[in-house]
């Protein structure tokens, strides 16, 4: 029993940040447009335009971190989507104004992006 105490607690603590329950994951796709998300990144159910500055976001919903730092948990994201310079100092990406539930719409939308 106390076994399988230590293999729980090596999983890390759960993600207790706000969850994207209410988002609408196709006003999220549109909202990647409209907020010039596809001018840097390219998604897999966006043709036009396919920006290659940043990364794709192809299968980002199985991602383990968000810029290869962040848990890729709904509130870090939604915080991340908002304003990628105050959580990752340096990064190419900039400050996105949105609102709380733009930012849980993308979110949602993100992470239901997996792999084909």
């Amino acid at each position: 029993m106390l076994a399988c105490a230590f293999l729980v607690a090596c999983d890390g603590p759960p993600d207790r940040t706000p969850t994207v329950g209410d988002a609408d994951k196709a006003r999220g796709r549109q909202l990647v447009a409209d907020k010039g998300c596809v001018a840097c990144h390219t998604f897999p159910d966006v043709k036009w335009p396919r920006g290659g500055l940043g990364p794709t976001l192809d299968g980002f919903g199985r991602q383990g971190l968000i810029a290869g730092q962040l848990p890729n948990q709904p509130g870090v994201l939604m915080q991340f989507v908002r304003n990628a310079p105050a959580m990752v100092p340096g990064t190419a990406m900039p400050a996105i104004p949105m609102s709380d539930q733009e930012a849980r719409d993308v979110t949602a939308y993100l992470l239901a992006l997996k792999p084909r």
